[in-house]
């Protein structure tokens, strides 16, 4: 039987929210989130004598969000009880560990820009880093950290913003869309055609009373479309959501394809890798038996990575995509030293 946390967290765990208008979007999301801040009592002591810290931002997987990392679960640990432990065993600093709400009405968010699902990159660098270095007492040194989605979310912010980031762990992100979800489009074909195109599928979905199994992959590849290629809004289209395939033959679209790949790490690579060269860490890690691919895509990012120069630290562990929480026992200890 897997042990269970039973540690109360000692440490300040601050709630506040922040109401910005760079995620108003056409799904009517709210543009007030709920942020969690936990500090360790080591750090709150730190601070109190005058000590600043640095801040890691947790960006979380597609259907879940930043409060839910701090919930109660049954023979598991929450990050703020990890984040207390790692401490007290001397294996990381302290740090301002940052737990945004960033949950969207597709079910979960990709944290680039989009008129969809709402400026969630600009968010991140211009709303929630602002109002945390405001708050707390901080060296003014922020990472990002973050699990499939979030991981992706965390390197390409890294990528998009050079400099405005000092360290990035990417656990299992989204790298090498066409092993990714190619081999998945017509499983999604098949789903939406029950109910019409994208668009009508998705609509169901947000008058549905609850979902199916099938409902959330689904929904993710639409959030995938909302997020790479959102398209001008029509009367039978008004969030502008389509599939980069041919309903019919499941054909791809050669010109809608082009800009989900636009949006892939290994990519975007090619051309935006200053903000990479800048990191004063970069974690990237992914379990060998990965359920979407991800090893594939990892790996030739990593060969990427090394042919270019760009110090990395890279470890492909046993494991699949699901359950990897225990990973951030190495990443978290990774990023606080970097962010001394």
């Amino acid at each position: 039987m897997p042990d269970h946390a039973f540690a109360p967290t000692r440490g300040l765990l601050d709630r506040w929210s922040l109401d910005s208008p760079l995620l108003a979007n056409r799904l009517g999301d709210p543009c007030e989130r709920e942020v969690l801040v936990h500090v360790p009592p080591e750090g709150v002591k730190a601070m109190q004598d005058g000590s600043q810290l640095g801040v890691i931002i947790y960006l979380a997987p597609f259907t879940s969000s930043g409060p839910a990392r701090a919930g109660w679960k049954a023979f598991a640990e929450t990050i703020p009880q990890r984040h207390e432990r790692l401490v007290k065993e001397g294996k990381m600093d302290p740090v301002i560990l940052v737990m945004p709400d960033t949950f969207t009405s597709l079910g979960g968010n990709q944290f680039v820009d989009s008129p969809v699902l709402g400026q969630w990159s600009s968010w991140l660098s211009k709303a929630l880093k602002p109002a945390v270095m405001e708050r707390y007492q901080t060296n003014g040194k922020v990472g990002l950290v973050g699990k499939s989605s979030g991981g992706y979310g965390a390197l390409v912010n890294a990528m998009r913003s050079p400099g405005c980031y000092d360290a990035v762990a990417c656990h299992s992100g989204d790298v090498g869309f066409e092993m990714m979800f190619q081999p998945t489009f017509g499983e999604t074909l098949t789903h939406v055609a029950a109910h019409g195109t994208a668009a009508d599928y998705v609509k169901h979905v947000q008058h549905a009373a609850k979902l199916s199994g099938p409902d959330f992959h689904t929904l993710m590849i639409c959030a995938m479309a909302a997020s790479y290629d959102a398209r001008d809004p029509t009367s039978g289209n008004p969030l502008g959501i389509e599939l980069p395939v041919e309903p019919r033959t499941g054909k791809m679209i050669e010109r809608a394809w082009n800009n989900w790949l636009a949006n892939d790490p290994l990519e975007m690579i090619e051309t935006q890798s200053d903000g990479l060269q800048s990191l004063a860490a970069l974690w990237i890690d992914c379990g060998d038996r990965d359920q979407y691919n991800i090893q594939y895509g990892s790996r030739a990012f990593i060969d990427k990575l090394s042919q270019m120069g760009i110090n990395h630290s890279w470890e492909e562990f046993s494991g699949t995509h699901s359950g990897i929480d225990h990973r951030l026992d190495l990443s978290l200890p990774f990023l606080a030293n970097a962010l001394q």
